[in-house]
């Protein structure tokens, strides 16, 4: 039976730097290594916080990505 074995864990945040010409929101993104795959919603959430408050941006989303090995 193969199995999912987690080999990495990312954060990205997006922050909305502005408007274009048409007033439509223009995003950036950050994208964060070496995180703990045991980190909970909660502290990622803190964590992303905390580093939008050292930015002139707003912080529109976070996003986990979690990324696995399957093996069989």
């Amino acid at each position: 039976m193969a199995q999912a074995l987690m080999i990495d864990t990312k954060l990205r945040l997006r922050f909305e730097t502005g408007l274009n010409d048409k007033g439509e929101p223009i995003f950036k993104t950050k994208t964060l290594g070496n995180v703990k795959n045991t980190a909970t919603a909660d502290q990622l959430h803190q964590a992303a916080q905390a580093i939008a408050s050292l930015s002139n941006d707003l912080l529109a989303s976070v996003v986990r990505n979690d990324s696995f090995d399957i093996v069989g």
